[in-house]
């Protein structure tokens, strides 16, 4: 797990501080399920970090005014080939 996710899992805990909220279904998820990763992440002022823009426009739309920058996702593979879709 990077250091990113592992924030995101503390982020996510119960608000009584058990754990057992959203990081629970995170770690319950199965290994089949792809992971979108997009291009361009902002990085916020206060050690927040947000890698869910598809285009810089959005990112910077984002980080207006708050201190933040747009930088290009380095997990970003767009040659990567996508999921197998099922059919039905």
């Amino acid at each position: 797990m990077t250091q990113h996710q592992s924030r995101e899992v503390e982020h996510a805990k119960h608000p009584d501080g058990s754990g057992h909220g959203v990081a629970g279904l995170l770690t319950s998820a199965g290994a089949g399920n792809a992971e979108v990763i997009y291009p361009w992440c902002a990085q916020y002022q206060r050690d927040g970090r947000n890698c869910g823009f598809t285009t810089l426009e959005q990112c910077r739309a984002t980080v207006s005014g708050n201190g933040g920058y747009c930088e290009a996702n380095a997990f970003y593979r767009p040659d990567a080939p996508s999921a197998p879709r099922r059919r039905r």
